[in-house]
């Protein structure tokens, strides 16, 4: 056992816990943040991607140890009440259909557009590579991206 201090959305926590177990647990069964998804269990989906110090992370294969000191967000700490500008853009795309991937596919969002705030298409598929949509929404995901880059840069659509 270790004592690992993380901040998670915003509140600061030390936590006495096994350095090695995973973040996506940690997550889970200490902190009751089920918001981020289990999928594969291998980082090949997505699903559990948290954004750890600004960085897009896999949540499921991440031991805990790598986030002591830094500041973690999950989907919980875009918005409670999905008034963040990618929650609010996607539901005006009407993304999600079984929802499972969405959190992990918004939290590589937000990493996108904090580095490039008008991402072409391109910059879109390159950041969210790597997450997979089993329904296959992924072209309501494209524009709710940018519909979220143009929210973010204070436009509405």
């Amino acid at each position: 056992m270790a004592a690992i201090t993380i901040t998670v959305n915003g509140e600061a926590r030390t936590l006495d816990i096994d350095s090695a177990m995973p973040l996506l647990w940690v997550l889970h069964e200490t902190l009751g943040l089920t918001g981020t998804k289990y999928g594969c269990g291998i980082a090949q989906c997505g699903a559990c991607t948290v954004i750890l110090n600004d960085n897009a992370v896999r949540s499921c294969v991440t031991p805990i140890a790598r986030a002591h000191g830094k500041r973690l967000t999950t989907i919980e700490g875009l918005s409670a009440d999905a008034t963040h500008p990618i929650q609010r853009a996607w539901l005006a795309e009407q993304v999600p259909q079984c929802g499972y991937c969405q959190s992990g596919q918004m939290m590589s969002t937000a990493v996108l557009l904090a580095a490039i705030p008008d991402p072409t298409d391109a910059d879109i598929d390159d950041a969210l590579t790597g997450s997979i949509c089993r329904c296959g929404t992924y072209m309501r995901i494209r524009r709710a991206v940018h519909r979220a880059a143009e929210l973010m840069q204070g436009g509405g659509r």
